[in-house]
């Protein structure tokens, strides 16, 4: 064993290593197009033959070495490789483009390989994930996967209802620049928090594009050819898009994520996908954000125990039910068949006057009002946001007094009140531009008034936007993330509205925005309805837990 698996094994209560590994570096995997693609193997000592497990990444294998080890020692040959355009492999950064093309021809080369004897794993988070995906539909017949926090759209994740996801573009682009032209100063600056006052930074820039700049101190190709060419185009999705390898014979996976990923919705209805096509696929969702070191360990234990029952047909290591849960505020987990669980009821409460929510809607009330402003825009605070540090649970109250953020709150609860799901909000709303946005955040308020954001979500209204009423208003139906959490008896359920959580959505302008020009900035009037016959509604799906 190595210092870092022995001290990772330890602290972490994982199973003992059971072989000595032979690490081979620097293979050559030749792609279609004659990229070559490095890759190391690590060997277990011993008998085999041995199942393999194939790790490929977009982060420097140097940062998967431990895993890859870790693996080996316990009984798998694990191929890690580096994808195109990264830690020394040829060609250039896509992302996620040409990850079928490239995963297939490793395929190939791994059939290729005397000691590979037919049973396949694939292991890994985030962009490690969507490559699983890419090729789950050419895998072996005895195959598994293990994504984390990862899915196979990314659409909507990058660009949420049209709008720009700011906070990852500018996160993401330093962490490849970071990792591939210093990585030890790329560390040192999210140590020292520069690299999230540089995102905060740039996101304020004007042309969008040249936000590379302001974050990374040079124009980022990949970040301007999709920006100003490859997202507007809707067979780049189309091409990008892996949903439709999802069937009934995509190998068995093992999902984990974190009820603060940004990832997390788009990782359930994959989820969902392969529950409708006849599988149990296993679910474990932590209080984690995308970061969190806790979620790998997790990962990591996750596909041991995975791909021993799948590859070994030994699931000793496998628990009863397949979906695990962490109920916040209960702080306890729990574990389900299925998710959402099977028993959920529907709550609602209402907006009313004075910033309250109540039982009923009201029989008339005068609607609430404020200004939202793009050159002050409306700040994000927390919540499943990609970022190295920032995201998660936060007190709010600092947010809420700002003048362009309402808070509606109910009574102290009597009783607990537990949520499992999707909440939405039904926002009956009027505004002086035809282009804006209406944000949604959730909040768990205690005794002492601290507000804990839960989930969030957001519409992006046009002209195009349905729900328009014949007053002028519009009805919308505002989804927030999935989120598991106990509100405690003499707290109190509080829901946000704004009209924007910058840069998390990039901010809207009010008028139609092109990236590469300069917006005139419109400051929008906002109203928010809330009588009987515009009855504003947060809907809860909870839970009784015993």
């Amino acid at each position: 064993m190595s210092l870092s698996t022995r001290f990772f094994a330890w602290r972490n209560k994982l199973q003992p290593a059971t072989h000595k590994v032979k690490k081979s570096t620097d293979n050559i995997v030749t792609s279609f197009d004659g990229v070559r693609l490095l890759t190391d193997i690590y060997f277990p000592e011993g008998k085999g033959p041995f199942p393999a497990i194939l790790i490929r990444t977009a982060y420097r294998r140097a940062g998967f070495a431990t895993y890859a080890r870790l693996y080996a020692e316990r009984g798998f040959i694990t191929v890690l490789q580096a994808c195109r355009g990264t830690d020394g492999s040829d060609g250039k950064t896509g992302p996620l483009l040409l990850e079928r093309e490239d995963g297939l021809a490793t395929l190939d080369w791994l059939k290729e390989q005397d000691w590979f004897d037919g049973r396949l794993g694939m292991t890994g988070p985030s962009y490690l994930g969507y490559v699983q995906w890419a090729i789950c539909d050419a895998l072996p017949q005895k195959s598994a996967i293990s994504t984390q926090i990862a899915t196979t759209e990314y659409q909507n994740v990058l660009f949420p209802q049209g709008a720009i996801n700011l906070q990852f573009w500018l996160s993401w682009m330093q962490l490849a620049e970071g990792l591939r032209l210093s990585p030890l100063k790329f560390m040192f600056r999210v140590i020292t928090g520069k690299a999230e006052r540089a995102t905060k930074s740039a996101s304020l820039s004007l042309p969008v594009i040249d936000a590379d700049i302001a974050a990374t101190g040079h124009r980022v190709e990949f970040w301007r050819r999709w920006m100003l060419d490859a997202a507007k185009k809707d067979e780049h999705w189309e091409t990008l898009s892996q949903s439709g390898r999802l069937g009934p014979d995509t190998p068995p996976n093992f999902f984990v994520s974190g009820w603060y990923d940004f990832i997390l919705d788009e990782l359930i209805t994959d989820y969902q996908r392969l529950r409708k096509n006849g599988h149990t696929p296993y679910l474990t969702i932590g209080p984690w954000t995308h970061v969190e070191p806790k979620l790998i360990v997790e990962s990591v234990r996750a596909t041991l125990a995975w791909m021993a029952a799948k590859l070994n047909d030994d699931p000793s290591g496998l628990r009863t039910k397949p979906v695990r849960l962490f109920i916040s505020g209960l702080e306890q987990w729990r574990e389900y068949d299925s998710f959402p669980p099977p028993g959920t009821e529907q709550v609602s409460q209402f907006l009313g006057p004075r910033g309250t929510l109540v039982p009923e809607p009201l029989e008339a009330a005068e609607p609430a009002l404020y200004r939202y402003d793009p050159s002050n825009p409306t700040p994000n605070l927390g919540g499943a946001i990609f970022a190295f540090t920032g995201a998660g649970p936060f007190d709010n109250s600092k947010l809420e007094a700002r003048p362009d953020v309402l808070t509606f709150t109910a009574a102290p609860l009597k009783q607990p009140l537990t949520l499992v799901g999707q909440p939405e909000v039904t926002l009956f709303a009027g505004s002086s531009l035809e282009r804006t946005d209406f944000f949604a955040r959730l909040c768990d308020v205690d005794e002492s008034g601290k507000s804990i954001n839960i989930c969030d979500g957001f519409v992006r209204v046009t002209p195009q936007s349905p729900g328009r009423q014949a007053d002028g208003t519009y009805k919308l139906n505002i989804v927030l993330h999935n989120a598991a959490h106990q509100f405690k008896p003499g707290h109190c359920l509080r829901l946000q509205i704004s009209s924007g959580a910058h840069p998390r959505i990039s901010r809207n302008p009010g008028t139609i925005e092109e990236v590469d020009k300069a917006p005139r900035m419109l400051a929008a009037d906002q109203s928010v309805y809330f009588d009987s016959k515009r009855p504003s509604e947060l809907t809860l799906p909870t839970l009784r837990i015993e």
